[in-house]
């Protein structure tokens, strides 16, 4: 069995946590990402490390930096991650998510925190 390097099991880490913020299972991340299934595990475990263009795949294929990856800074809200998700949006969807968001924040301006 292999050692898992402190730097490695920080990086899986991250990887697992922009997964799941992103709502996917390992199966769709590693699609995404070019890698099998048990890769992702691997990394995500630590028990692997992640190459520079495997870094590069994941910060382009999720709205995460890889500042994120390597150090775990995080905004307190992630305001980046909501709008690479908005950009994605095809204008119809945008325009929907838009409205909606503008009810919602209507609805909050109208609540005492």
């Amino acid at each position: 069995m292999k050692e898992k390097k402190a730097i490695n099991i920080q990086i899986g880490n991250e990887i697992k946590k922009a997964r799941e913020r992103a709502g996917l299972t390992q199966e769709q991340f590693g699609e995404m990402v070019s890698l099998g299934t048990k890769n992702v595990s691997d990394i995500e475990r630590g028990v692997s490390g992640i190459t520079v263009s495997t870094l590069k795949r994941i910060c382009e294929k999720l709205p995460v930096s890889s500042d994120t990856i390597l150090f775990g800074k995080y905004e307190e809200n992630n305001i980046e991650y909501l709008t690479e998700q908005l950009k994605k949006l095809s204008p119809k969807k945008f325009d929907m998510i838009s409205a909606l968001l503008n009810k919602i924040f209507e609805i909050f301006s109208k609540l005492n925190d």
